[in-house]
């Protein structure tokens, strides 16, 4: 093999990956939240699960996409370990269908599939017609770099070195071995089963020896699950532990099956296309293991458990003792782009992280004002502890956000988080404002400065209205039109409120019922307030707009 040959079978590899990236990314622009919706919704029942979880991954030809989706989800408490298993299972049985497109010799019609999709992308402006043009442009690509690897790997069976180190393989421990490192490297099995594939039409690698390298790929694609599960929650990691644990087993059992029985006989029997031979055992492998593990889901999801037991109470108690990022997943986990294994599970994680920084922004907010009325500054501590917290989210959110949009491809994902983004500053604007209360009753009981009975009065109300606005934010009904034009009616409530009890406060001052120290802390008091209202209907406006886009 000379030069020019060896990069033509990179340069196939390179478009095989971009055609998949393409895949995933068009995907995931027409139809990822649809999916997403989906996956949640399909999982309590175990067939349906399996059945879903294969569907995605055969749209999308990636079964780690589908698997990251899922340690996402787990990590985000939007699905539970049990329901993951099924949808492991499912997508280990779709990721075989592209050894079956290989093997059917579909790639002649990768051209005029790759010349309308790309048709597609540049003379439609519909943005759904152009997401489904990338989608189609991306599996033509995926065709044409296999065609290409195959011709150039033909000279490979006349390199004795080569030749060689393929026969080595045809030992069960160095071929499973082989097969899981090359697909961790590339981190996709559909890339290294159609170059097994290839090799195997190449006259390189005999089916004998190709089955435990195939075993072994199988094993192999769990790493980027296993990248996904970085500094996710216990149940997340547990998640890419079945997903380890479904094809370890499926691999100890077929290996003990090949080496006593005659099933690589009998498909070289019935199927006489080498391609076609490593497609059929892949399917076979894949679906006979889920067939025999469906009765032991459960069972699998005890063994991640005790495998990964859990960890001491604070990481059960959400970070209460050290301050965390609980449910968002690490960027970079997910993968280079911002495919479906990114982008369709960042939101709900992104969703509940800001929940937590909202609901510790309400508890200093009714702190601080109750701190206000009884002059008390005991909880004050607590309301600097959550502000410390509030403030460390809020910078933690705004670093993982500023990553992720430089990886975004999706349009609407990233208008999405671009609104999340402004959620979080707004919070921490609410936080402030709760805190400046709290340096308001420092300053009240170290003088000795009294509100009058009105101003306490007023100061009650404040508190009552703008709890019933940050509590209304953590609403489920959160992002509607109808509960915008609610939060907008309770943010112009406080708006006159504040203009009512401003003049209050003069008639109060001309009549000399308050003192000028009492006078000053209130104003603050009031400019706070009415800050407070601003912000919710800021956070509230980014709701609706996320809404929109999804």
């Amino acid at each position: 093999m000379d030069f020019w040959e060896l990069l033509g079978v990179f340069g196939g590899l390179a478009l095989f990956l971009h055609g998949m990236q393409m895949m995933s990314a068009g995907l995931e622009a027409a139809a990822g939240n649809q999916m997403k919706s989906v996956l949640e919704k399909l999982t309590s029942n175990r067939f349906l699960g399996i059945l879903v979880g294969a569907v995605i991954t055969t749209a999308v030809q990636s079964s780690s996409a589908t698997t990251v989706m899922v340690v996402g989800f787990v990590n985000a408490g939007m699905m539970t370990l049990n329901q993951a298993v099924w949808l492991i299972m499912g997508a280990n049985v779709g990721k075989t269908t592209t050894g079956l497109l290989i093997a059917l010799d579909v790639g002649a019609l990768a051209p005029p599939v790759a010349f309308i999709g790309v048709a597609l992308m540049v003379f439609t402006k519909n943005p759904r017609l152009q997401h489904i043009g990338q989608l189609l442009a991306g599996l033509g690509i995926l065709f044409i770099g296999m065609d290409m690897m195959s011709a150039a790997m033909e000279p490979l069976r006349e390199v004795p070195v080569f030749v060689h180190m393929m026969a080595t393989l045809s030992n069960p421990i160095l071929g499973i071995l082989f097969g899981a490192l090359f697909t961790a490297l590339i981190q996709s099995s559909a890339a290294s089963v159609g170059i097994l594939q290839t090799l195997a039409a190449a006259g390189v690698v005999e089916f004998s020896g190709a089955v435990y390298v195939l075993f072994g790929q199988n094993i192999g694609t769990c790493i980027t699950a296993v990248l996904a599960s970085f500094g996710t929650s216990r149940d997340a990691k547990r998640a890419t532990c079945v997903h380890i644990l479904f094809n370890v087993i499926g691999t100890v059992i077929f290996t003990a099956v090949v080496m006593v029985t005659p099933l690589t006989a009998l498909i070289e029997a019935a199927v006489h296309a080498p391609m076609a031979q490593i497609a059929v055992m892949h399917v076979v492998f894949n679906l006979a293991t889920t067939v025999l593990l469906i009765p032991f889901g459960s069972t699998l999801a005890k063994l991640a458990s005790r495998i990964l037991p859990d960890r001491p109470d604070t990481e059960k108690r959400g970070g209460e003792k050290g301050m965390r990022l609980v449910y968002l997943t690490p960027v970079a986990a997910g993968g280079k782009d911002g495919g479906l294994g990114v982008s369709v599970i960042v939101v709900g994680q992104l969703r509940n992280e800001l929940h937590r920084m909202l609901e510790m922004a309400r508890q200093n907010v009714e702190t601080s004002f109750g701190a206000v009325l009884t002059r008390d500054v005991s909880p004050l501590e607590r309301v600097e502890q959550r502000e410390r917290y509030i403030d460390f989210l809020n910078r933690e959110i705004s670093r993982y956000i500023s990553r992720l949009i430089t990886i975004e491809t999706n349009e609407l994902g990233s208008k999405v988080v671009s609104c999340l983004f402004a959620i979080s500053g707004n919070i921490e604007r609410i936080g402030d404002h709760a805190d400046n209360l709290a340096g308001y009753t420092r300053l009240l009981a170290e003088k000795d400065i009294p509100f009058s009975p009105f101003a306490q009065e007023e100061i009650r109300q404040m508190r009552d209205i703008s709890l019933r606005a940050v509590s209304a934010l953590l609403s489920v009904e959160a992002g509607s039109a109808q509960w915008l034009a609610q939060v907008a009616q309770l943010e112009q409530k406080i708006d006159d409120m504040t203009a009512d009890f401003r003049r209050e406060q003069l008639i109060r001052m001309r009549d000399g019922v308050c003192s000028d120290e009492a006078c000053i802390l209130y104003s603050e008091l009031l400019t706070d307030f009415e800050r407070i209202g601003d912000h919710v209907l800021n956070i509230a406006q980014e709701l609706n707009k996320a809404q929109s886009a999804l």
